[in-house]
């Protein structure tokens, strides 16, 4: 009895999935669960009143010690012990409409309102990570408003973000304060992935004693592919910052890019200027084409170690971690576009 054309190549394409999916199960099914404790000191800090300020306030200090001395200096810029020049500033700060501030923290009230979605990233992305790291400290994260400052600071080994970093590319008020090329990731979505990135930089530095740029590359490589393990929901281009085109373009361009850096012998450069048009946020990446994303040594140093772990099982993710040798990852990866 034949079957239908229809199932036949149903099935064909999930064999061809199934067989063409070799990644290694990184993390079992029964990891203990974390639980990241999110403190909204940006609702808390809207709740100042003109009439109530000096209260206002002092609330604030008491249930964000260690916060609300930190905004007020680097946010704000007033001595911290100043709280009766603060209890006259702050509420000019949150009821400003020349810069939009007032309209801004009404709109972070409206986005980040319900942040259960941005909870549930946290919470599974530490999960996963105190799986592999379980000596690691499990940090906070204190939601606050920055006056378009801050998008992510550490508080000691804490963490804080500034919801209105977050509100969407299309925020009229970022057109005053960021280029068009900064807007992708100013989106609620990003934030989750942002805070993680951040840990990750932090908690896994940069500790090759050569500054070359291959070293460099495979470095953020590393926390690329182990922040899309991490976060395994967020697709490749979102955790990599791009758009769905640019991550296009990237595939569809690899081979020429990784031949333009191989052809002008920008692989083992350690000129400043060099790294940082391969690695540093822009427009586009200078050194290959204006019509390219930007961090592109980021981007092809993400592909060879996701090449390297997949020619070699066996190495844990620990070990990619711990693996100083960026040349070996690079010959063992067998990365050719």
């Amino acid at each position: 009895m034949k079957q239908p054309i229809f199932q036949l190549l149903l099935c064909g394409l999930i064999l061809t999935l199934t067989a063409c999916h070799k990644e290694p199960q990184y993390f079992p099914a029964d990891m203990t669960p974390q639980h990241v404790a999110v403190l909204r000191f940006d609702e808390a800090v809207m709740n100042v009143r003109a009439e109530s300020a000096v209260e206002d306030i002092r609330i604030l200090y008491d249930e964000f010690p260690d916060f609300m001395p930190l905004w007020v200096e680097d946010i704000l810029g007033i001595p911290s012990s100043d709280t009766a020049y603060l209890a006259e500033a702050l509420p000019l700060f949150l009821g400003d409409t020349l810069y939009g501030f007032r309209e801004t923290n009404l709109r972070v009230k409206q986005l980040f309102h319900d942040i259960t979605p941005i909870q549930t990233e946290l919470d599974e992305a530490f999960t996963r990570y105190l799986y592999l790291y379980p000596e690691a400290h499990l940090p906070s994260l204190t939601l606050f408003i920055s006056g378009f400052n801050a998008s992510v600071l550490f508080v000691d080994d804490d963490l804080a973000a500034g919801t209105d970093m977050y509100l969407g590319s299309d925020y009229e008020y970022y057109n005053r304060v960021v280029y068009d090329y900064q807007k992708q990731t100013m989106r609620p979505e990003c934030l989750a992935t942002d805070v993680v990135s951040a840990y990750l930089f932090r908690n896994i530095p940069f500790t090759s004693t050569k500054n070359r740029l291959l070293e460099n590359m495979i470095y953020r490589g590393k926390i690329m592919f182990l922040l899309s393990l991490l976060m395994p929901q967020q697709p490749d281009y979102e955790v990599m910052g791009y758009t769905r085109e640019q991550w296009r373009w990237c595939l569809k361009y690899e081979r020429a890019i990784w031949n333009t850096i191989m052809d002008k012998r920008d692989l083992f450069t350690t000129d400043s200027k060099i790294l940082t048009s391969y690695l540093n946020d822009g427009p586009f990446t200078q050194e290959v084409t204006q019509d390219s994303p930007g961090r592109l040594g980021t981007w092809v140093g993400w592909r060879i170690v996701e090449s390297y772990m997949k020619h070699n099982p066996d190495i844990t993710l620990r070990q990619l971690m711990a693996e100083g040798d960026a040349q070996m990852i690079l010959e063992q990866s067998y990365y050719k576009p």
